[in-house]
């Protein structure tokens, strides 16, 4: 399964790593890297492409089979291939960036639409949509947006991904928690986590069992909170969404939970780096806020008791979105525009292709490839793909466009600000206000 945007520990190094390939992408460099994996194919005197991703072993080799079949339905044309982990990849993307030698064909992550829409390192894909080389009628057209930036699509989405919490269910039951539903509230799920931590459970450790991680320092966490409460994070490419007042609301219900001892403390939150390394991984808490493409590793790790609940609601109202786990585009000075969409079409709407991918991008985003790939599905991938179309019934609004380049920096000073709340060095308004300010700045820069 694939990584998430940023979802519960794991958001903490997609940060840092998303941050510091920004900072290389705004520089001028001249260091030329190595690919991260084989290259397959000479030109022959035909068209050679390039396409990068990053993800594991099993989506690598996946992918390879799948250019190996475009290559053979597209006689002449060659696909030179690298993948590398995240941080390697965001770091080596944002060189060929800075140099002007974006792949052909680039997998991104939906934090850099707006950043490299907007130097002009990708190419808009309005003519290979309209000619129909690119084609998107069996993808949800609110969740085609997420690739547009100032009204134009730039790339398009390899994945659909959604969040969650994967909870301990033999804990719940000792608490007596019902399953959750999807509209159970924000203020329901304090309550549990607070009959979860008097039960007086120990971890391995010998310490106290807190009733989930601590999320507030994650941005995905306080948008769903946001979209609750029929707010968003951000109103355009240059404003926010919400206010000092909304941000110290969350802050402060979070805090008040910590304090009490119902959610992680902040020593373990900031330790989080892993599922192996966060709280429920450690046996420190019952459930972590994590994205569906990483949940079949909790049960992996912890046992078939743990499964995948909705995010809290307010009255009701979800503040859930389905979000592309991933996105695809061509680079804007491409030698080969034509052959580079027909990949990226190959890719999301080939169904031999489809059959070989499989959820090793989360959720296909072609409807009916999804169906098709579904009916193979078992475990913990069933479960996702089962809560997702939950989800969808039960109704979550439209997904946001993506995020103003600005939101990579934002990201990072989110989760440094509640970093200061937890280890009292500020108060959820003072840490609130702070925040604001970084994030006007970045976003008016």
């Amino acid at each position: 399964m694939p990584e998430p945007r940023s979802g519960g520990h794991r958001s903490l190094s997609r940060r840092a790593v998303l941050a510091s390939a920004a900072v290389g992408l705004g520089t001028a460099l001249t260091t030329t890297l190595t690919s991260c994996s084989t290259a397959s194919g000479g030109t022959g005197g035909g068209v050679s492409l390039t396409f990068s991703w990053w993800g594991n072993d099993d989506r690598a080799a996946r992918t390879e089979k799948a250019v190996r079949l475009f290559e053979k339905e597209h006689p002449g044309v060659t696909v030179r291939t690298s993948n590398a982990d995240f941080g390697s990849y965001l770091q080596k993307l944002a060189t060929q960036a800075a140099g002007g030698g974006v792949p052909d064909v680039v997998q991104l992550d939906y934090r850099q639409i707006s950043q490299y829409a907007g130097s002009g390192a990708i190419m808009e894909l309005t003519g290979p949509v309209a000619d129909r080389t690119i084609r998107t009628a069996e993808i949800d057209k609110d969740f085609l947006r997420t690739g547009t930036y100032g009204g134009k699509l730039y790339a398009v989405p390899m994945g659909r991904g959604i969040t969650g919490y994967a909870y301990d269910t033999r804990i719940y039951e000792k608490a007596g928690i019902p399953t959750p539903k999807p509209s159970w509230t924000w203020q329901e799920w304090a309550e549990d986590n607070r009959r979860i931590a008097a039960l007086g459970l120990r971890s391995p450790d010998g310490r106290h069992v807190t009733g989930a991680n601590d999320g507030a320092g994650n941005e995905d966490v306080f948008e769903d909170w946001l979209r609750s409460h029929g707010k968003r994070l951000y109103a355009s490419q240059t404003r926010l969404g919400f206010t000092e007042d909304d941000l110290t609301a969350f802050w402060t219900f979070f805090d008040r939970l910590r304090r009490q001892g119902a959610v992680a403390a902040a020593r373990d939150t900031s330790q989080a780096i892993s599922t192996e390394t966060s709280p429920i991984g450690r046996g420190l808490s019952a459930a972590d806020y994590t994205w569906d493409a990483t949940f079949p590793g909790y049960p992996a790790l912890l046992g078939d008791a743990v499964r995948f609940a909705p995010v809290p609601t307010i009255d009701g109202r979800a503040g859930q979105y389905f979000k592309p786990s991933m996105l695809v585009g061509v680079g804007a000075h491409t030698a080969h525009p034509k052959e580079a969409a027909q990949l990226v079409d190959f890719l999301i709407n080939d169904r031999r292709a489809g059959d070989i991918l499989g959820f090793t991008r989360s959720t296909p985003p072609n409807r009916a490839i999804a169906t098709r790939v579904a009916k193979t599905l078992k475990g913990a991938e069933r479960e996702i793909y089962d809560y997702a179309v939950m989800m969808e019934q039960y109704g979550l609004s439209a997904p946001p466009t993506a995020p103003p380049r600005g939101d990579v920096a934002i990201d990072t000073a989110f989760g440094r600000e509640y970093e200061r709340v937890g280890y009292q060095l500020a108060t959820p308004r003072e840490a609130a206000r702070e925040l604001i300010n970084a994030a006007n700045r970045e976003l008016r820069s």
